[in-house]
């Protein structure tokens, strides 16, 4: 599994963005998979997820903040939301 790109535009565009290694991301990935960066959230809302959700071994709860999913062109129309 690799990242073949980058989704979002560049961090440098966001004032959230201080530093490279301290900016959210969407990647998509060799498998067909996308890969976030973000800020984890596992303990502050785990125990907020509905019946039927959970995070496993491995896995963290990321928020990524609305304006980099917009900015790689995600809507909540064409999530199904």
């Amino acid at each position: 599994m690799k990242i073949v790109r980058r989704m979002d535009v560049t961090m440098s565009e966001y004032e959230r963005c201080v530093t490279d290694a301290n900016c959210p991301a969407v990647f998509e990935l060799s498998n067909g998979d996308i890969a976030f960066i973000g800020a984890d959230a596992t303990a502050q809302l785990g125990a907020e997820l509905p019946v039927g959700a959970g995070v496993g071994p491995g896995e963290k709860l990321v928020v990524v903040p609305a304006a980099v999913l917009r900015s790689a062109g995600w809507t909540l129309e064409n999530i199904g939301a």
